[in-house]
């Protein structure tokens, strides 16, 4: 979601950290690898683009394998992906699976913290760990002489982290104080109370970093157990990328990760959404000291890989994904009412939500609120026009090609097709999918997710002055700001 906090990308750092060096356990013969090649890609642009061959292996571990020799540049990019997201924290602990990603790197039980970076930054590599609803990653990205020593250092992370006692206690400090920072930052709350708004109770119901009062409970008996039961290789993914021979993968993957245990032998089962959990209510954030408000709205949306996806994405950019938008254009240029106004899909592997973000002066909070509904009932009620659809499918097809420019952005495509069902050929039609869209098509998703019903509100600001201004909107209910810390 667009609005709701991440943990570090899986790159060097940040939400959206470093690793060790080579894992020598036993050595066994990898199992024999199967080979897919996908269509060539056509670029928008001039110059055609080419998906990679995708190479397949099974480690005796039960860790899967795809690998894409790709050139030029003599560079790797590697991502293992494994499903142990925020959606499957351990009861009571919610933060916990971010929290034992900002661990991972902070020793191994044959190398410290210190000594993961050295090896890292020694060799001009790369390496992050990023946590997300549904999947936790590690990245690396490293000169192609020294992917099987980085590789190593991705089994060390996840096979036998350390945890150490006194980096535990570090975290969990930081953790702390950032979420002290936190209420100082309006949007920040405001995009926790959406979400907690709209999900509840679901596993999706709650900000990936947890919060203070779960975090400061955060022991390292409760990272290990973590670590033990929901990191393991059968529910995990490598994608390695670039200049490095698929048979060399498959044997330096063996040698990483043989040995490795732990995990669930299939994926949690996250549940759909049932139902928004504060369909049609309003929630009034009280921060006295603002002398603006903060906007969200939301309603149930779709999970990944739905076939509403393509018509919804069209719509989306007409409606509010872009700077030259219809919510955009009339709350913004023509009503001077914010700088900033945008709607989005935000879809998880069970399911999603449809949520709109936005900003206002305290005294303008009702007829921004007012004009946003009524822009998202127009499309709604009347769909696109044949000329907002052309330009849509345009800047949505200009853009796609990106996704195939390096070898990270490949690795990251290939494990979204491969964990969601996407199916192979999702990169090489996605254009021509987009294309096929039609008019009829997006009214359709448009009456399904354009808040058929009274979507939820979230408003943060001054409670005694928007309170009255968002009469009639339904049920008002008053909330301290400190509740979502």
């Amino acid at each position: 979601m667009a609005s709701r906090k991440k943990s570090r990308t899986p790159k060097s750092s940040p939400r959206r950290a470093a690793k060790k060096t080579a894992a020598r356990a036993t050595k066994s013969a990898p199992r024999k690898t199967a080979s897919r090649k996908a269509a060539p890609v056509t670029s928008s642009a001039s110059r055609a683009l080419v998906f990679p061959t995708l190479h397949e292996s099974l480690t005796s571990s039960g860790l899967r394998v795809v690998a894409a020799e790709r050139g030029p540049l003599p560079m790797v990019s590697m991502r293992l992906v494994i499903r142990a997201g925020s959606a499957t924290d351990l009861a009571g602990k919610h933060g916990i699976a971010d929290f034992a990603g900002r661990l991972l790197r902070r020793g191994t039980r044959r190398l410290s913290a210190e000594a993961i970076d050295e090896a890292v930054e020694f060799v001009g590599a790369s390496l992050g760990v990023g946590v997300g609803e549904d999947t936790l990653s590690v990245a690396i990205t490293t000169p192609a002489e020294h992917f099987a020593q980085m590789l190593g250092i991705m089994g060390q992370l996840v096979k036998e982290p350390s945890f150490p006692e006194s980096e535990v206690v570090d975290a969990r400090e930081r953790a702390l104080a950032q979420f002290a920072n936190d209420l100082d930052e309006p949007s920040v709350i405001a995009d926790r109370a959406l979400v907690q708004a709209l999900w509840g109770n679901h596993p999706y119901g709650h900000d990936v970093s947890g919060s203070a009062k779960t975090v400061a409970t955060f022991t390292r008996d409760d990272v290990v157990r973590f670590h033990q039961q929901r990191m393991g290789p059968k529910v995990a993914m490598l994608v390695v990328v670039g200049s490095v021979d698929p048979k060399r993968v498959a044997a330096a993957a063996e040698e990483a990760f043989a040995g490795w245990t732990g995990g669930p032998d299939a994926p949690l089962v996250i549940p759909p959404l049932a139902k928004v959990a504060k369909a049609g209510k309003v929630i009034v954030v009280d921060k006295p000291d603002q002398t603006q408000s903060q906007v969200r709205m939301g309603g149930p949306g779709y999970r990944t890989g739905h076939e509403d996806y393509f018509p919804s994405t069209a719509m989306n950019v007409a409606l509010g994904g872009g700077f030259t938008s219809r919510l955009m254009n009339e709350v913004r240029v023509n009503r001077g009412l914010t700088y900033g106004i945008g709607c989005w899909f935000d879809a998880m592997s069970a399911a999603g939500i449809f949520a709109l973000s936005t900003f206002t002066k305290t005294e303008s909070t009702r007829e921004i609120i007012d004009v946003s509904l009524a822009e998202i009932a127009k499309m709604r009620d009347s769909g696109i026009k044949p000329g907002e659809l052309r330009d849509a499918q345009a800047y949505m097809g200009g853009l796609y090609p990106l996704r195939t420019e390096t070898n990270e952005s490949i690795a990251s495509s290939i494990a979204d097709i491969r964990l969601n069902g996407l199916g192979d050929d999702w990169v090489v039609n996605f254009r021509d999918r987009l294309r096929a869209v039609t008019p009829k098509q997006v009214a359709a998703v448009a009456k399904k997710y354009c808040f058929a019903e009274p979507p939820t509100i979230v408003v943060l600001g001054k409670a005694d002055a928007v309170k009255k201004q968002l009469r009639g909107l339904g049920p008002i209910s008053v909330v301290q700001a400190s509740e979502y810390e």
